[in-house]
Formats: structure tokens, sequence, C-alpha cells
């Protein structure tokens, strides 16, 4: 069943399963770094209540099994604390997508935000309110923004991956949160001037109608491509290439953006993987293309489609 699309038949007698959340995720602290002037309590708290708030809410209007759950791992690394228990941290996000008819997981999000502070006293409220991003604190508001805008960008690459442009809804909700964003000086990550790679240009790039191509790409590498890989290997190559050529014509429109390093992250092994027995004149293809749009793995690719 497309997890996209409600029966009135689950509505009616499942009131259980509609009420399924949409995410299994799994929230790692890291607290290392952190000296013993914060008892490690804290750390186990803030572990289970970020759970609590990605795996408890529901996020979306639609109907998931719990076989169609998204699953991800955050892992917050801590670096510093202050007296006034204000943090800086870094964020790992890693999502899996799974193929039709195999066990095969695809990277979905393999990305690390390496700026992030945040104000956490042990059994403060860990909530969200899409009306009010920075609550009532900036600090304290900027943990739950932060995880609350890498889950809606998750949801709409999710979507984007079953359908064309399925994801809208969910990327205005993460440009929501980019607008709305708390505000205090040693808060980074939501502004242009922050950076070219941050929280701003993510959400850019997924929402700005000038870049609507990359979610054709989206589209066209999972759905048409590699979820036909093993029913359809030929036709599953022919989609991933041209979902390949696509980036690459997007790349020359649009250079330097930040989502074709996005996309990109930890793919490489994949791409290797779906074109492995494919024709010489096809590698050929590829890696002329891969060359152009992911160089740092562009010797690599020549080895192994040799």
């Amino acid at each position: 069943m497309d997890k996209k699309k409600i029966l009135p038949v689950i509505l009616i007698f499942c009131s259980v399963v509609a009420h399924s959340q949409e995410l299994q995720a799994k929230v790692t602290v890291l607290s290392q770094q952190i000296g013993s002037s914060v008892n490690k309590n804290v750390f186990t708290t803030m572990q289970t209540q970020l759970t609590n708030l990605i795996n408890s809410r529901k996020w979306t209007g639609d109907v998931f099994q719990s076989q169609e759950k998204i699953q991800c791992n955050f892992l917050l690394n801590l670096q510093s604390v202050t007296d006034d228990n204000t943090y800086k941290a870094g964020l790992t996000i890693q999502v899996g997508r799974p193929v039709y008819n195999s066990s095969y997981q695809s990277p979905l999000v393999n990305f690390q935000d390496v700026d992030i502070t945040f104000k956490y006293q042990e059994y403060q409220p860990v909530e969200f309110n899409e009306n009010r991003v920075g609550g009532n604190d900036p600090l304290s508001g900027n943990l739950t923004a932060v995880f609350a805008y890498y889950v809606y960008i998750i949801l709409g690459l999710d979507y984007d991956s079953f359908s064309l442009k399925g994801g809208d809804e969910f990327y205005k909700k993460a440009q929501n949160i980019v607008t709305n964003a708390p505000e205090e000086k040693s808060i980074s990550g939501w502004k242009s001037f922050d950076g070219l790679r941050n929280r701003y240009f993510l959400a850019n790039n997924l929402t700005n109608a000038k870049l609507n191509q990359v979610h054709d790409v989206f589209y066209t590498y999972y759905h048409l491509g590699l979820d036909n890989l093993y029913s359809k290997q030929v036709d599953a190559r022919v989609n991933v290439l041209k979902a390949l050529s696509m980036l690459q014509d997007f790349n020359q429109q649009n250079p330097n953006t930040m989502i074709l390093d996005f996309f990109m992250q930890n793919r490489s092994d994949e791409i290797i993987g779906v074109f492995k027995k494919a024709d010489p004149s096809t590698k050929s293809k590829v890696i002329e293309i891969l060359s152009k749009i992911d160089v740092s793995n562009a010797a690599k690719y020549k080895t192994e489609l040799k």
C-alpha cells in the first residue's frame, strides 16, 4: 500500500493505526567532551525527551503502517557547556529509504550540522509549536526548532522519493521554521550569511521555484530507478542514469548549490552497485557525468566501473 494514500476503511475500522506516527528515530546524545561538572543523567533525560518529541508527535495527516515508518538516526554530539546550561553541539542525521522488493536501505539523508547552540535544563519542556517556533526562550527553543526542521526535511525527501513533488508541504514547513527561527547572538545556521551549507540554504534549495528540477531528480532516482532495480534492472538503470543526467543539467544551470552535495553525500557505493553490470557504453556515460557532479569520487568511479 502506498503510505501517502489513506483508505477510508482504515479510518473507520483502524483508528489506532490512523494515529500511527511517521518516524522511528533513534536519538543518541554524546557527552564525552563535557566535563564532570554536569550530571550525566541530564544527557540521558535529554536523549529520552528528544526521542519522544520525534517518535510520539504526529507530523503529517497521513497513515503510516508500522513497517512504513521512516528509520532515522540523530546523533547529537555535545562539545561544550557554559554555566547557564548553554551547549554547543554538532548533529549528524542519517536516514535510510527502503527499496521495493529488497531489504536494502538507500541513503536518503547523511548530513552533519556542525553549528548548533541551545540551552537545556533537565526536564525542561521539549516541545515544538510551529506557530511559535522560538518558544518562550530563543536558546531553549533552538533545540526543538533544529530537530523539527530536520524532521520536515526528512518527510519532504521521503515523500518526494515516492511521488513527484510530493514533499512540497513539508519543505514549506521547514521553510517556516527558517523564517521564524529563534534569534540570539550565539544562534547560527538559520541565515544566509551564516555560511553556504546550512539550514537556510537547504530549505531554500528545496522551496525555490527556480530549482524545481531537483524534485524530479529525487523521484526519478528513487521511485523510477531504484524501486525497479530488482524486477526491471535495465529500466531501472536507464532511470537512474536519467536522474544523474538531470542532476548534471541542474548543476550546470545552478552551480554550487547545497542540495547537490546533500544528494551525493555517501552515494558513490550505491551508484557503483547499480551500474557494476551495465554495458560499457552506459558505464562511460555514468563516469562522465559523475566526474562533474561528484568530483571527489571521480577516480573511484573510473576504477570501479572500468
